[in-house]
């Protein structure tokens, strides 16, 4: 019986990795289907995923992240987005950070096309440096970004509201943007390139981008709600409205068969159905008897597994119900860690789609942008390592 539980579980996770490399969401529901059939009757396997799905706060998050993505093409629809990266009072070298960092908060498969443009505009750095620089800083302020979908997703995974670990996040996206500046963004020549930008122009995009997570915080604050994604589906709403005014009914359905938002619903749904599939299978109780110590398994296998499926949804959805099998809960800090160690083999992976797009758009070779984030990749791990070693 053992054996055909080992089995599930590699199998599961076969069939998820492969199937993820097309969709993330049918990739979790495969896997959560293989790792049922092989441990399960199919009763329990219905009865484990009706359990799951039957949560109004899962299908809430599901609609509030299918949203997320939608902010982000109105605004490139509307040129709003446009407005706001060309009226920033910032040098060339803050440029090149903090404008991949902004669209990096509208995410989206190969999001990293949105800013590279910009960054060929401004020119500056040889070309895998620019597009090592948009990959790398697109994805640093993702980390605390409370309307980031994998990051609500995984937070309510692992039995967390979003707020309560972002202040756990806050570390290693600092860390993430001091390595990228010091290795990285310092080699940017530090001039003035604007004219006469507008400060006043880009305030009104970005209060569009900002206003989800300041709604969302003050709903949740100062509502009583019995089911807290409410609040996330109302400030994910109001921000693509506001997003979305003077757009015309051609340019909706545009955006919403180019953004494809259901992809996204899709993973939360997958997420919690392997999930729940994964804790009636029994095979929690056979990784919790291995001798597995926590930091292999958050950082070690985060950061493997982050690079092999180019992916963050993927990993994460596996690596939270081992780790709650093996230690019986996740505290906010090992949570923490284990995102960032996937985040980081995401960053890094050849089959990244942000990495990808960069290197095309800057006309260089995918080996040469590697090359330049070998070092800030492998400092922070082994920095990392140093921390989850004190406190995991």
């Amino acid at each position: 019986m053992e054996i055909l539980s080992w089995a599930g579980f590699a199998g599961s996770l076969l069939v998820l990795f492969v199937l993820a490399r097309w969709s993330v969401g049918a990739g979790m529901f495969a896997g959560a289907a293989v790792l049922g059939l092989l441990t399960l009757p199919p009763a329990e396997v219905f009865r484990a995923l009706g359990e799951t799905l039957a949560e109004p706060g899962v299908w809430l998050l599901s609609v509030a992240v299918s949203l997320i993505p939608l902010i982000g093409y109105a605004l490139g629809r509307t040129g709003r987005m446009d407005v706001l990266v060309e009226n920033l009072p910032v040098s060339r070298r803050l440029f090149f950070g903090l404008v991949p960092a902004i669209f990096g908060l509208l995410p989206m498969p190969g999001g990293a096309l949105l800013s590279a443009p910009f960054l060929e505009r401004v020119g500056g750095p040889r070309a895998e440096l620019r597009a090592a620089i948009n990959v790398w800083f697109r994805h640093t302020l993702l980390l605390v970004y409370p309307i980031s979908s994998s990051l609500i997703a995984a937070a309510k995974l692992a039995g967390f509201d979003v707020w309560r670990v972002i202040p756990y996040q806050i570390p290693g996206s600092a860390l993430a943007i001091l390595v990228g500046y010091f290795l990285l963004l310092r080699r940017v020549t530090d001039d003035r390139f604007q004219r006469e930008p507008s400060p006043r122009k880009a305030l009104v995009p970005l209060g569009v981008i900002l206003v989800a997570p300041a709604l969302d915080y003050l709903l949740k604050h100062a509502l009583p709600l019995s089911v807290p994604e409410i609040a996330t589906v109302v400030a994910v709403g109001v921000s693509f409205l506001l997003a979305a005014r003077g757009m015309s009914t051609e340019a909706w359905r545009d955006s919403v068969r180019e953004s494809r938002p259901w992809r996204f619903g899709l993973i939360v749904l997958g997420m919690f159905a392997y999930m729940g599939v994964f804790r009636a299978s029994g095979v929690s109780g056979l990784i919790a008897a291995l001798p597995l110590p926590p930091q292999g398994l958050s950082l070690g296998a985060g950061f493997v597994l982050g690079f092999l499926t180019g992916r963050i949804q993927a990993p994460i959805s596996i690596l939270i119900p081992v780790y709650i099998a093996k230690f019986g809960g996740m505290n906010p800090w090992a949570f923490a860690l284990t995102y960032f160690a996937v985040y980081l083999g995401y960053i890094i992976s050849p089959v990244h789609p942000c990495l990808v797009v960069s290197v095309e758009y800057a006309g260089t070779g995918l080996g040469h942008t590697v090359k330049e984030l070998l070092l800030p990749t492998a400092v922070t791990l082994v920095l990392v390592g140093l921390l989850g070693s004190v406190i995991l």
